[in-house]
């Protein structure tokens, strides 16, 4: 318990007088070292949670959550009707898919090649956006191609396409590859770069002759009302159908989403840093000090004061630091997330330079989402460090010798 007497007396210590100006100056730059630390630490963790969000519901928007496969037998889609599965979902489609060869002129390009029915391929994210042009059904001999694929193949809406697949067939020349011309009926943009040139859309049905494929194979693509916690979800959906293969999101990106989770904790250690350094000059600055205040100490002994009031003098002293320091961060760092974007177009359009490109991170602007836990987390880091460092002047003001103190003052 921190006494009147110790608050006051930590409080004028704080604010020393002009003869102790150098302890100003180091508790200043204290001050601003543990604040900006703690400010660029929430700024960095909001774009880097921010950016993962957006990437996460960028994938999500185009691809499904959980894919369930059929193992030894079809899948049973009475199990739908499972009041835990509805509970967390939103839709199910039926679909297929096969890999294939698109030509147009002299230009060719591998894809994949998904299928959908016609009143499912309505419901799809991709197509609901702003970005699809074209029909929205999904009808037989045509195909919806991405932006990216019709720049690269040079094809509009209604030109016809040629589609090669793997799959043989017999002709009097010989077995040759299965061929069938497409007429592309829509143009979609997922805004990830990978997908619009690599995926291409047919009727289910279309793509199942195609390709020859079962229709008893068909997988089941489902889309939850969260996908957040995918891993609880994905295992309701694995205690249900037992006998299939399941897949999530989290599974298909798992390499991309360990490096960010990697890349995240390696930023907050090497930004950490900052904090750390910063906080070692309360040790200097309360060591001087303890030295240039051993007479006071030794007169407050003198007339009473103990050592372990003493202690806690010196000590409150570098928590009243560290915490404001770390507020004044707390309070900057939030209002730089949240402007981060206006200052990302200030800071390019000053000094003509482009800080986050669009092609590169497959965002149009720099995301942020502050973190409540994360700030949390950081500020009570903070804090701890700045109240180890208080420990050792603390004690060392305590332990001092009131009778040689005043000999040599």
């Amino acid at each position: 318990m921190i006494t009147l007497l110790e608050r006051k007396i930590a409080i004028r210590y704080l604010f020393t007088k002009k003869k102790d100006g150098f302890i100003n100056i180091i508790s200043t730059f204290s001050f601003l070292g543990i604040s900006l630390g703690v400010a660029v630490l929430i700024v960095v963790m909001s774009v880097m949670n921010g950016f993962r969000t957006e990437l996460i519901n960028k994938i999500n928007g185009f691809n499904p959550h959980l894919k369930i496969f059929p193992n030894q037998n079809p899948i049973n889609l009475n199990e739908l009707r499972n009041d835990l599965i509805i509970e967390i979902s939103d839709q199910f489609f039926l679909s297929n898919n096969g890999e294939a060869v698109i030509i147009h002129n002299n230009y060719t390009k591998g894809i994949i090649l998904r299928g959908y029915l016609r009143d499912d391929f309505k419901k799809l994210k991709v197509v609901n956006n702003e970005n699809f042009f074209g029909n929205k059904n999904i009808s037989y001999n045509h195909i919806s191609i991405g932006r990216e694929l019709s720049f690269l193949l040079n094809v509009d809406i209604g030109d016809k396409v040629s589609v090669i697949s793997p799959t043989n067939i017999m002709s009097i020349a010989g077995s040759l590859p299965r061929q069938k011309s497409f007429i592309v009926e829509s143009i979609f943009e997922s805004e990830i770069n990978e997908f619009d040139i690599n995926i291409a859309f047919l009727n289910l049905n279309d793509l199942e002759d195609f390709f020859d494929l079962d229709k008893q194979n068909r997988y089941l693509e489902v889309f939850l009302n969260n996908p957040n916690n995918i891993e609880s979800k994905k295992k309701i959906f694995q205690n249900i159908y037992k006998d299939n293969l399941l897949s999530s999101w989290a599974d298909l990106n798992q390499s991309l989403f360990s490096a960010l989770k990697v890349e995240r904790n390696v930023m907050f250690i090497i930004l950490s840093l900052i904090i750390l350094i910063a906080a070692f000059n309360i040790i200097s600055g309360l060591t001087i000090l303890v030295k240039n205040k051993t007479r006071d100490i030794a007169i407050l002994k003198t007339i009473g004061v103990s050592n372990n009031s003493i202690a806690k003098i010196f000590f409150l002293v570098g928590f009243l630091i560290g915490t404001f320091s770390t507020l004044t961060g707390i309070i900057i760092g939030i209002m730089f997330s949240l402007n981060i974007e206006s200052i990302r177009l200030l800071i390019s359009n000053l000094f003509n330079i482009s800080l986050f490109p669009e092609e590169i991170y497959f965002l149009s602007k720099m995301p942020s989402q502050i973190d409540s836990l994360s700030i949390f987390l950081i500020g009570l880091f903070s804090i701890i460090i700045t109240c180890l460092v208080s420990v050792y002047p603390a004690i060392k003001a305590s332990k001092l010798d009131a009778i040689k103190s005043l000999k040599y003052e």
